[in-house]
């Protein structure tokens, strides 16, 4: 059985794994787009503020484990796909075919459609690529306009911060990490990051940036100009699909997959950012572009591959978030639903929030800044959907007393 697998990421590297434990004897080919070796998306942000090397991004640290796995990984990038003939096309023209194949590309950053974009000192901020690019300009002092607050962009802060740059934000919804954070732990992160001494501005964006000698100068839509020395553009991703144009496969949002992470295409599976799978809340299909649902995705889909029965459970939207040594997280439906109940606690002084959203007496949402203790436990009651019964009241009265909801929960079940 010759299996191959488009993409090195955490989802392409776990399911070849997974393959080879399950498919001893198969052929495993892993397709390096970028050429780097199987690496770490999320440890990028620990680059950039120099807590690691390039080595501690590796998702294996030993330099012959894909060798000893007999897993082959090979830098070329996919042009096309034939799922008539089931091979690949190769942008160097070579063909490769498969048995089984798998698409975990992951996501690309999107890209402004402004002018300016293309200038030396514009970057974006997703791979090793765009990482050394932003470490070797960086100064104390460094002048940079960063386009984005949402995941991506907030991670990166102390990075750039750590080192010596002065940063201004542009927010163009207004709310940082508008996607995964309530209006009110929005306002709570930008006050924190505003008293570390970053410019947070809402409401505008850029919209154009231009040489002025060694440095840019970005208009913004408002018609201001910011002088700087990098601008950064991270104003979201999306999945990697272009080469999928003309296959046949079946694509909305991401390419849509059933619960054993199979496509509409015979012998062809997708995993990870790529993939739209059943969220487990929302009972529909959705892209959950998350490192956890990735690997699980990546996983259930190795293991059909290799000729077993696996289903997916279900992803579930999850965010742990550090700003500047403040911790954030959301899960599930944090922003509640239509009908349904919840408690907000707020502690400005001491940048601690907590939302809990309730279906009935099940949670379906929850949202913390500056609560670490057994955060885990709240993703634990959306995921299994748990009946609180009467805790859902206590929890609403007192919503720090989600600890003792989940023991009391699980006792009770017992």
């Amino acid at each position: 059985m010759k299996h191959v697998i488009i993409g090195a990421g955490a989802a392409g590297i776990t399911a070849a794994e997974t393959l080879r434990k399950f498919d001893p004897a198969a052929t495993i080919t892993v397709l390096d787009g970028e050429g780097e070796g199987p690496y770490a998306r999320m440890a990028i942000p620990y680059l950039l503020s120099n807590q690691i090397g390039e080595a501690g991004t590796q998702l294996r640290r030993d330099p012959d484990h894909y060798k000893k796995q007999r897993i082959g990984i090979e830098n070329a990038r996919v042009a096309a796909l034939d799922a008539k003939g089931k091979s690949l096309r190769l942008t160097d023209g070579r063909t490769l075919p498969y048995d089984r194949l798998l698409i975990a590309t992951g996501s690309v950053p999107s890209r402004e459609k402004i002018e300016g974009i293309d200038l030396p000192g514009v970057h974006s901020c997703w791979t090793l690529s765009d990482a050394r690019a932003i470490v070797a300009s960086l100064r104390p002092g460094t002048r940079i306009v960063q386009m984005g607050a949402g995941f991506v962009g907030c991670i990166i802060i102390q990075g750039l911060v750590s080192r010596g740059a002065q940063l201004t934000i542009l927010v163009r919804s207004g709310r940082m990490v508008s996607r995964m954070m309530p209006p009110k732990a929005s306002e709570m992160i930008a006050h924190w990051c505003e008293s570390k001494g970053v410019r947070v501005m809402g409401k505008t964006q850029a919209a154009k940036v231009e040489r002025d000698g060694k440095a840019l100068k970005v208009t913004l839509t408002t018609g201001e100009v910011l002088p700087a020395d990098i601008y950064l553009s991270v104003v979201g991703v999306k999945p990697v699909i272009d080469f999928l144009a003309g296959s046949g496969i079946a694509i909305e949002n991401g390419i849509v997959v059933d619960e054993r992470m199979r496509t509409n295409l015979p012998g062809v599976y997708a995993a990870g950012d790529v993939a739209e799978a059943r969220d487990c809340l929302y009972d529909k299909p959705l892209v959950n572009a998350i490192q956890p649902n990735a690997v699980d995705q990546a996983r259930i889909a190795a293991i059909n591959m290799a000729g077993g029965e696996s289903d997916f459970v279900g992803s579930l939207a999850i965010n742990v978030l550090e700003t500047l040594g403040l911790v954030s997280c959301s899960f599930g439906q944090w922003q509640g639903e239509d009908g349904g109940e919840g408690v907000e606690l707020v502690d400005e002084a001491r940048y601690r929030y907590l939302s809990l959203q309730f279906k009935d007496d099940v949670m379906i949402g929850a949202t913390s800044i500056g609560w670490t203790d057994h955060i885990g436990v709240l993703r634990g009651l959306i995921q299994t959907r748990t009946h609180l019964g009467v805790w859902k009241d206590r929890l609403l009265a007192d919503p720090t007393n989600f600890m003792a909801a989940y023991l009391g929960s699980a006792q009770k079940a017992a």
